[in-house]
């Protein structure tokens, strides 16, 4: 079984395209996001590795939970369930301009992979506990696949 990774150039490539394939008239197959806020929600999570939003602490309850999920996800290598809680300064519920975000999200891409070349990652997610390159390149490569099967790319 293939794990895809944000860290493996063609399955990056492979993102970029898929977001190049995204119009203003994509429709989300589940979820409450329009297409311009599903590429802000995506922009907000990438930037979490890059230290530019910093997630509250959640209670240990809550960080149990991460931690056995970002295991479960390597292990069986499956998907983000839909409509799955997120945290309220990742959620996008206003209207926004859908080149600007794609714009932006395919930037802020770019600062990911300069980032991970660079092995400037964090050790640490405040939801998945302590975080290796590859889970971050994993779980990061997960979300956006998440999303962009939701506008069917």
């Amino acid at each position: 079984m293939v794990k895809k990774s944000l860290h493996n150039r063609a399955d990056f490539d492979e993102i970029i395209r898929r977001i190049s394939d995204l119009s203003e008239t994509s429709q989300g197959r589940w979820g409450k996001m329009d297409v311009c806020q599903m590429m802000r929600h995506c922009n907000f999570v990438l930037q979490i590795p890059l230290q530019k939003i910093e997630l509250p602490v959640v209670n240990i309850l809550f960080g149990t939970i991460g931690i056995v999920t970002k295991i479960e996800m390597q292990i069986f290598n499956n998907g983000i369930p839909r409509n799955m809680p997120t945290f309220q300064k990742l959620i996008v519920n206003f209207d926004c301009d859908f080149n600007d975000e794609k714009h932006d999200l395919l930037k802020t891409l770019d600062e990911y992979w300069n980032t991970f070349m660079s092995k400037n990652l964090p050790d640490n997610h405040m939801l998945f506990g302590k975080m290796k390159e590859k889970d971050w390149g994993f779980l990061e490569y997960k979300h956006l696949d998440h999303h962009l099967k939701q506008f069917n790319v």
